[in-house]
């Protein structure tokens, strides 16, 4: 019988199973043929510090150190910029206080992005803090912690049962069955699934569609050093990737745990908020897929053991926030795990700790 057995490989999974890792050995069991395929594989990928409710900006700060140190650092310039039309003044506002954001003339947005069209920007906002995060390396880094400290990562393991036995957990997943003392859910958009599996009450855990498209650059333009950009009370967004244009319509739609694509309306009505601000019509998309972001009932993420069974740890309600609070998160769970006094102040991991859905 193995310490801990993860169930999920995106980012949740890793990072705590490497966490973990210096507290007994790790199995992770990814039910894909890779690590990081469903919402860790089509993440907006930003670290920006002050999006979120409190708690998750406590997590994202106390995560900044190991995103700019670790492994010799995983962030990359990019910047942040908020537009609003001129009916928008008081959702720009309220976004220029909650991010942070120094508020620029519309002529200086438009230095920075030519493409945004001053007839209907009407306010912009801007800071320089915000950075790509290179999600992939941290993904596949936090992986090779557990295979270093004598676990495994095993893919195309779905779990289909798991049951008590002897003293901890039992999971079958294809022709094997699994045993652990400890079983961890970061099962995402499947986490309350999983739970119910085990005979573990939900959280109320709801998977909601987030759809992106993939265009070429815009109007020809190099997009490399432009910011991303954000719709006032994030209506949508558009950021540089691999010298294309990602535009989302930054949609919520409650839906169930699968392997999620696109709606094509929801697309395109994101598409057409975002023509409004800029000068070049979308006339082709190269691609397009979606993904879950799934969130608890508060929209904070739910991190530690279970009150009524401390055997089983929730690492669940990413919501849109799972990579750039993963190495904070991870390093609670193994506080909580430990029994040892975690960096967080008590309220944030008040916040942060199951118990506060029971």
């Amino acid at each position: 019988m193995i310490d801990f057995l993860v169930i999920g490989g995106g980012i949740a999974g890793v990072s705590v199973g490497a966490r973990l890792s210096a507290l007994g050995q790790v199995t992770l069991l990814e039910a894909e043929s890779a690590l990081g395929y469903h919402a860790s594989g089509r993440s907006a990928a930003l670290y920006e510090v002050s999006y979120g409710l409190p708690a998750t900006v406590a997590l994202n700060k106390a995560s900044g150190d190991y995103f700019r140190t670790a492994h010799g650092g995983y962030l990359s310039d990019r910047g942040l910029m908020v537009l609003g039309r001129a009916d928008q003044h008081e959702s720009f506002t309220q976004d220029v206080g909650d991010l942070t954001l120094d508020v620029i003339s519309v002529a200086e947005a438009c230095a920075f992005v030519p493409i945004l069209n001053p007839e209907t920007v009407a306010h912009a906002g801007f800071h320089k803090d915000a950075w790509d995060i290179d999600t992939d390396r941290v993904i596949q880094d936090f992986a090779r912690e557990i295979r270093a400290s004598g676990g495994s990562v095993v893919t195309n393991a779905r779990a289909t049962a798991i049951r008590r036995a002897d003293g901890g957990w039992a999971v079958m997943a294809g022709d094997r069955e699994y045993r652990a003392r400890m079983l961890v859910n970061a099962a995402g958009a499947w986490a309350d699934g999983l739970a119910e599996m085990a005979g573990i009450e939900p959280m109320g855990i709801t998977p909601k569609r987030r759809s992106m498209a993939r265009l070429p650059a815009p109007g020809g333009h190099d997009v490399t050093g432009w910011p991303m950009l954000l719709g006032t009370g994030e209506t949508w967004y558009a950021k540089p990737d691999a010298g294309k244009w990602l535009v989302s319509p930054a949609e919520e739609d409650a839906t169930h745990a699968h392997d999620a694509w696109a709606d094509d309306m929801v697309l395109a009505e994101g598409l057409a908020r975002y023509e409004e601000m800029v000068t070049e019509p979308v006339t082709r998309l190269e691609g397009s897929w979606a993904g879950l972001r799934s969130f608890s009932p508060d929209r904070a993420l739910v991190l530690g053991p279970d009150p009524a069974n401390p055997d089983f740890i929730w690492v669940a309600g990413q919501g849109g926030y799972g990579f750039q609070t993963a190495p904070a998160a991870s390093q609670l769970v193994a506080d909580l795990v430990a029994g040892r006094p975690a960096d967080l102040p008590v309220e944030t991991v008040a916040d942060l700790t199951p118990a506060r859905l029971r």
